[in-house]
């Protein structure tokens, strides 16, 4: 597998859950517009969602195993509080990119602040679900340059 994209918590609920701030796209439409996207390019893409921040943390240690190139991940509410997770994304030292839905800082003080970003290559907030398909198309551009290397 050549990138893995994770989506934390409630993120499983997109197109129902405050379609005023996250949109109408299903979270099932996200990741099929990603597997073709990236099929298109030759890229193979998996998705994976959870609601445990656990679950999450084991799959960056299985992704590791797996040699898995890249990651894209929406985080969800982890992104403000999981040093956990900060914990694990330094430890398996695998590129990623961190995609929000809805511009962080345009809402709650909270949420202006990532464990991430710093360990990211890129972040991509307030693009609606479009911001996946960005980090995707940023994502496949690097690991064509990585191939030339």
């Amino acid at each position: 597998m050549d990138v893995l994209v994770i989506n934390g918590p409630n993120l499983n609920a997109l197109g129902q859950r405050e379609p005023e701030i996250y949109g109408s796209a299903t979270l099932a439409d996200i990741e099929a517009g990603l597997v073709a996207q990236g099929a298109a390019a030759g890229i193979a893409v998996a998705p994976f969602q959870s609601n445990h921040e656990g679950e999450i943390v084991d799959r960056l240690y299985q992704a590791k195993a797996d040699r898995v190139r890249f990651i894209i991940i929406n985080p969800g509410a982890l992104t403000h509080t999981s040093v956990v997770l900060r914990d694990a994304f330094a430890s398996v030292k695998i590129p990623f990119v961190e995609v929000h839905i809805s511009n962080v800082y345009a809402r709650e003080d909270f949420r202006r602040h990532s464990f991430l970003s710093d360990l990211a290559v890129a972040v991509l907030t307030g693009f609606g679900a479009y911001g996946y398909g960005m980090a995707l198309d940023y994502v496949i551009e690097k690991l064509e340059v990585w191939s030339r290397e």
